[in-house]
């Protein structure tokens, strides 16, 4: 006699003899559809395990002592390139003044809007390394801006002199006086100073190019005149701009961004963050903004894109609130119980603030291969369940409906 094996008792699966099994047309063709209906399922799995999603996650921004990149590309259609000017400053006490004059791209252009040269630096305008000296030993007047009273005394290369408009200029922005266009200042008009201000006074002025900024609240500021800076604070000369009441800072902001910006061919997930939202803004309002001011308060979150292929790009998400206001102070004309306060420089300012957080996004699989396994499983095993119940139905169906029919 064989002894029967203990697991015969723990068997869940029960088989049935081939004799006994019953087969149906019914349940042919549920069977078909339990099959159909099971590629339909692991189809579908098959996508979501080739979807790729972005998994976002905050945390504490540790990267506080690096330098954050400012690409930006403004358009000014009222404002000529000489006398555009451009200041970044920030809490931590750092100013960085007259940018204009170095490192950035400044394209002219006409009152008709067309774009008439690109350079960095103009002869006759912000050239600092121009030397207009007329004749060997010649000491430029420097017009009571820096004292030259004891000159004859001194030996040549030890005087006080203002050799070119440049010279003249800075002198008179480390007193603080107006420049305004420096007429009657024989290097000025030596070197073409004057009549290159009056010509181009109508023309506009497209900004392009790239600084560095510290990771704390500061401001990016657009103003009119050469910038000085001393203990009484920050200050523009503005006799030239007050002095023509056509110009004004209307503005086309063609590219705005903090840090760098990854390609769309690095990444859908692109289309669901906000690096760039001021991209495109066009302000150009139709009354005199000649005495305004247009601010932009732009809130900084930096994060970080990890992609499939190991790379990773280090930018910044942020979101801006625009508000102008009149220089002149008084009651706003639309909402008369609001006031401006008066004073101020006319100008377009971004003014930014870091925020102490960082989001990280990582491009990822929408399923693992253990859940895409087990889904498949699980939706195999499903429809085989609700086969069998359905199966079962139908046949005590048929066989209620032909019994009664029989009798």
């Amino acid at each position: 006699m064989i002894k029967k094996s203990t697991l015969l008792s723990v068997d869940a699966f029960g088989k049935t003899e081939e004799d006994v099994r019953v087969r149906t047309r019914t349940g042919g063709l549920i069977t078909v559809s339990c099959i159909f209906v099971t590629l339909i399922l692991l189809i579908n799995e098959w996508k979501n395990f080739n979807t790729i999603v972005n998994r976002p996650e905050l945390v504490v921004d540790r990267d506080r002592h690096l330098k954050l990149d400012l690409n930006l590309d403004v358009t000014f259609p009222n404002m000529p390139c000489n006398v555009l000017n451009l200041d970044i400053l920030d809490d931590s006490g750092e100013f960085q003044l007259n940018l204009l004059e170095s490192g950035f791209t400044k394209i002219r252009i006409s009152p008709e809007g067309k774009e008439l040269n690109k350079q960095k630096f103009e002869v006759g305008e912000n050239s600092p390394t121009k030397d207009t000296s007329t004749e060997e030993g010649y000491c430029g007047p420097c017009y009571g801006a820096r004292d030259q009273s004891k000159n004859d005394e001194l030996p040549a290369d030890q005087r006080v002199c203002c050799q070119t408009c440049e010279d003249v200029r800075n002198a008179y922005s480390e007193n603080g006086w107006a420049f305004k266009d420096g007429q009657g200042v024989e290097q000025c008009e030596r070197e073409g100073y004057v009549q290159s201000i009056n010509k181009r006074i109508n023309e506009g002025c497209r900004v392009q190019g790239r600084a560095q900024l510290n990771r704390i609240q500061g401001s990016i500021h657009f103003g009119p005149g050469k910038s000085m800076h001393n203990f009484r604070g920050h200050f523009h000369d503005t006799s030239l701009y007050e002095k023509h009441s056509h110009l004004n800072f209307n503005h086309i902001i063609n590219k705005l961004t903090f840090g760098e910006t990854p390609s769309q061919a690095d990444s859908l997930l692109l289309n669901s963050v906000s690096l760039s939202p001021l991209d495109g803004r066009e302000v150009l309002p139709e009354r005199d903004t000649h005495l305004y001011e247009f601010s932009y308060f732009c809130k900084i979150i930096p994060t970080r894109f990890e992609f499939l292929d190991g790379k990773k790009v280090e930018t910044t998400q942020f979101s801006s609130t625009y508000h102008d206001r009149p220089l002149r102070g008084g009651r706003d004309e639309d909402h008369p119980t609001t006031v401006h306060s008066a004073g101020g420089v006319p100008g377009l300012f971004f003014n930014f603030e870091m925020s102490p957080l960082k989001v990280i996004n990582r491009e990822e699989h929408a399923i693992s291969w253990s859940g895409f396994l087990l889904n498949c499983i699980t939706s195999i095993g499903g429809v085989l369940a609700v086969g069998t119940v359905v199966d079962k139905i139908t046949y005590r169906a048929q066989k209620t409906i032909w019994g009664k029919k029989s009798s």
